[in-house]
């Protein structure tokens, strides 16, 4: 049998409720091993939830769950032992050093003494902190801390990386370096789900789903997901006063939805390039310039906001 057939991660129909409200409906999931699947989701979407359940840390209610072939509700202490958890604080002690950081996790992980020297040092090198090992933890930059955090997850040489929003609050240049990094685990072999509401970052995922309510609302790669979630191509408008502009349009049954993208405005609908005298018109009875419009393919963007709307 193929890897796709002893994928990483498998979900049917895993629901969790609390007191009565839905957190995660029935969703299903297949992860395959070595690539980086995306869980993208506004917040209070259910994409913590969910991680939490394939971690062990708390049962579903209903469905059921395995991860690296192991059963969430009754071997997830067999799970953690493989997988390494990042969440969106980093869970690092800002009062330790990075090495005592290092040393802690390494410790709780139960990796043996000789090995830790080892897998410090290289975790040391990999995040770019040789010779900061005595720094304390509260005085790294977010981007260095995010390395930092990463390394823990890394002590006990997880197959499986479960990362919770990781770059939230980081600049762009150490997003992408964490990125980098993350392309060469799955190289290594590893296994990344990583929730993250950047778009440009749900574009390096081999595949995506969208939760929304406690609910699957698409899933495939980018590309796919691109070609079968919208009705029709964008129209991208650069308008002089983009907020009329959006009333203007807002609302309107021609169009699916209009929303703005910096100070552009993008028109979603079928066949939405035969719309453009209708789009044009509207604007300019509401006193707004059109500089230029373009029909443009989707983006992941445009797609999650219709598809949360």
């Amino acid at each position: 049998m193929s890897e796709r057939d002893h994928p990483a991660i498998l979900v049917e129909n895993l629901t969790k409720t609390f007191d009565g409200f839905v957190a995660v409906d029935h969703i299903n999931l297949r992860v395959f091993r070595g690539e980086i699947f995306g869980f993208l989701g506004p917040n209070g979407s259910g994409k913590t939830t969910t991680i939490r359940m394939l971690l062990g840390l708390i049962p579903p209610t209903e469905g059921r769950a395995l991860v690296l072939g192991y059963d969430v509700t009754r071997e997830a202490e067999a799970i953690r032992q493989r997988a390494g958890y990042m969440s969106q604080r980093f869970s690092l002690y800002e009062d330790l050093t990075v090495r005592e950081n290092l040393n802690f996790f390494g410790r709780m992980y139960g990796v043996p003494r000789p090995l830790l020297r080892q897998r410090r040092q290289a975790i040391l090198e990999m995040a770019g902190l040789v010779g900061r090992e005595h720094e304390l933890t509260r005085n790294l930059s977010g981007g260095w801390r995010q390395r930092l955090a990463l390394g823990a997850a890394l002590l006990h040489d997880p197959d499986i990386l479960f990362l919770d929003e990781p770059t939230a609050g980081v600049d762009p240049l150490s997003r992408r370096r964490f990125w980098d990094l993350l392309y060469t685990f799955t190289e290594q072999g590893k296994t990344i789900f990583v929730t993250t509401h950047y778009m440009d970052e749900a574009e390096n995922c081999h595949r995506l789903s969208f939760i929304h309510n406690g609910r699957i609302v698409a899933s495939g790669s980018p590309a796919e997901i691109k070609a079968t979630q919208m009705k029709g191509h964008v129209l991208e408008v650069d308008v002089d006063h983009p907020d009329r502009a959006l009333r203007a349009l807002k609302g309107q049954p021609e169009f699916d939805e209009v929303a703005l993208y910096g100070r552009r405005l993008h028109v979603v609908a079928e066949h939405v390039g035969e719309l453009e005298p209708l789009v044009r018109q509207r604007l300019e009875a509401a006193g707004v310039q059109v500089r230029a419009m373009l029909v443009i393919p989707p983006s992941l963007e445009d797609v999650f906001v219709a598809r949360i709307r």
